[in-house]
């Protein structure tokens, strides 16, 4: 499947989906990017079918609507799409009920491994360097910044999402998540050495 017309419909998607963004820097598109590209990874390693995990991965943010959970919402326009372009009904089942279960990560339920990789995919963007880069980003913009300000952000941000490597549903992302978890650890040490 050449999935170049698919991320085309996600770029042009995202950008009039009117989701409101507080800063300016995070978008939908650049997160499905980041997801999909980590889905690709974790696919390559652990199985499962490609083209499954590439349209859940691509699709699993795709709808927005202020006043329902933007998984149904997404869920619709992923299904609507794919017939649209011919995917095979049985492809497309098995991706709206990944895009619906997608927000759900301290979900216990017995998951295809396509679903527990874009799972995966979804809970590591923005975790580590990429984590960082936001919340010292977002410091700057709040207003009144300062490294210190950008500092005990980064540090309530790892307080916070280091117990969540619980949320992993494969060997291998939990690994990446440790390792990331460990980089912003390191960052936090090595910032306090030379701020405080």
């Amino acid at each position: 499947m050449d999935y170049s017309e698919v991320i085309e419909f996600v770029k042009k998607t995202a950008s009039e989906n009117n989701r409101s963004e507080q800063y300016p820097f995070r978008n939908s598109y650049d997160h499905t990017m980041r997801v999909y590209r980590w889905a690709i990874r974790l696919q390559a390693k652990l199985g499962g079918d490609l083209d499954v995990v590439v349209l859940a991965a691509l699709l699993h943010d795709i709808g927005w609507e202020a006043d329902r959970p933007s998984n149904e919402v997404s869920a619709e326009v992923a299904v609507e799409y794919m017939d649209s372009i011919g995917v095979n009904p049985e492809i497309i089942v098995k991706v709206g009920e990944i895009i619906m279960m997608c927000p759900d990560k301290d979900c216990e339920k017995d998951l295809s491994l396509e679903c527990r990789i874009v799972m995966d995919a979804d809970l590591l963007d923005e975790v580590g360097a990429v984590g960082i880069m936001k919340d010292c980003m977002t410091t700057a913009l709040d207003g009144d910044a300062s490294y210190k300000k950008a500092y005990y952000r980064v540090k309530e941000f790892y307080r916070q999402y280091k117990p969540l490597v619980r949320c992993c549903k494969t060997e291998t992302a939990r690994t990446e998540y440790s390792k990331r978890m460990q980089l912003i650890e390191n960052y936090i040490y090595q910032l306090e050495k030379e701020i405080f």
